[in-house]
C-alpha cells in the first residue's frame, strides 16, 4: 500500500493563526440554520463517529467541533477529505484503488475498524444524487471483500447521512436513497436524511469559498496537497471556519443547539443525552 497523501487544512482549534485570518462574522440566521443541521446531524448519526465527506459540510463540521470542544465528546467528528462525485469516482485504476484505500486508512477507516472495535461509523455529506455516496460504499465493499472481512458485521455498523435541500414533504417528492439500488444492501434505518433550506445547500454546495481546492482522483498522489495554501481565497475560507468554530462555543449556540437535540427522538437514548448534558451553555 502507498504511503497516504492528504491534503493540508489548518486546524482552527489549535494552531496558531495569527495574521492568516481577517475578521468574519457570519449572518445569525445562517448560523441559526447551521446549529439546527448540526444538532440534526449528530442526533440522526446514532451513537457513532462522525465522518464528513469532502469539502461541502466544512462550516457544519467547523461549528460542531466548536460545539463539542471542552467535551468528552470532541472526538467524535472529523473530516474526510475525498471527492468521488458522479463519474469522476467510478472506473477507478488499481493505482487509485490502493491510494484511495491508504488514505482512508491513515484517517480510521478500514475494513478491520468497520467491522469492529470502537464506535460505528457514519459519513455525512450534502447530497442531490447520491453519487457521492454510491461511489464511497462500492469502494468500501470492495476493500471488504479483499480482506475477507466479515461484511455481515460492517453492514450494522456503517451509515450514511444525507444533508438535502428542503422541499415539500409529498407521496411523490423524491429522495435520493429510493433510486440507490446500493441502499439495499443496508439496514432501513442506516441512510437517512437531515434537510436544510435550499438556499443554505445552495450556499455550501456550489458557493462557499473552501480552504483546499476538491480533492480529486487527478490529485490523490499530488504531493502539492499536502503543502499550506496563502492565497486569498483560502484565506477567507479559513477565516470563516475560525469564526464559526468561535460561535459554536458561545452559550447562545450552546443553548439552541441542546433544544434542537432535545427535540429529536433519538433524545429518548442514554448516549444522546449524556451528550446534551456535557455540552454546558
Amino acid at each position: 500500500m502507498p504511503e497516504p497523501n492528504l491534503p493540508f487544512r489548518w486546524d482552527v482549534e489549535h494552531d496558531r493563526l495569527g495574521s492568516l485570518t481577517g475578521p468574519a462574522d457570519p449572518e445569525r440566521s445562517y448560523v441559526d440554520a447551521l446549529t439546527e443541521c448540526a444538532a440534526k446531524v449528530l442526533a440522526r448519526g446514532g451513537d457513532r463517529d462522525l465522518y464528513f465527506v469532502g469539502r461541502s459540510p466544512d462550516s457544519v463540521y467547523d461549528l460542531l467541533r466548536g460545539v463539542l470542544a471542552d467535551t468528552p465528546h470532541r472526538d467524535r467528528v472529523h473530516r474526510l477529505p475525498l471527492s468521488l462525485y458522479g463519474c469522476d469516482g467510478q472506473g477507478l485504476s488499481p493505482a487509485e484503488q490502493a491510494r484511495l484505500r491508504a488514505n482512508l486508512t491513515a484517517q480510521g477507516i478500514t475494513p478491520t475498524r468497520l467491522a469492529g472495535g470502537g464506535r460505528a461509523a457514519v459519513f455525512c455529506d450534502l447530497v442531490a444524487g447520491g453519487s457521492t455516496f454510491g461511489n464511497l460504499h462500492r469502494e468500501l465493499r470492495s476493500w471488504i471483500t479483499d480482506d475477507r472481512a466479515d461484511w455481515n458485521r460492517v453492514r450494522g455498523r456503517v451509515g450514511y447521512l444525507g444533508i438535502v435541500a428542503r422541499d415539500k414533504t409529498s407521496p411523490n417528492t423524491w429522495r435520493w436513497q429510493q433510486h440507490a439500488p446500493w441502499v439495499e444492501e443496508l439496514p432501513p434505518r442506516a441512510v437517512r436524511n437531515v434537510s436544510v433550506p435550499g438556499r443554505l445547500w445552495g450556499y455550501l454546495g456550489n458557493v462557499q469559498p473552501k480552504t483546499e481546492p476538491s480533492f480529486r482522483r487527478t490529485r490523490w498522489a499530488d504531493p502539492e496537497v499536502a503543502r499550506p495554501r496563502h492565497d486569498e481565497k483560502t484565506r477567507a475560507a479559513l477565516s470563516g471556519a475560525l469564526a464559526l468554530f468561535e460561535r459554536g462555543r458561545t452559550r447562545e449556540t450552546r443553548a439552541r443547539f441542546r433544544e434542537v437535540l432535545t427535540a429529536e427522538p433519538a433524545f429518548r437514548e442514554p448516549w444522546l443525552r449524556t451528550l446534551a448534558h456535557d455540552i454546558r451553555p
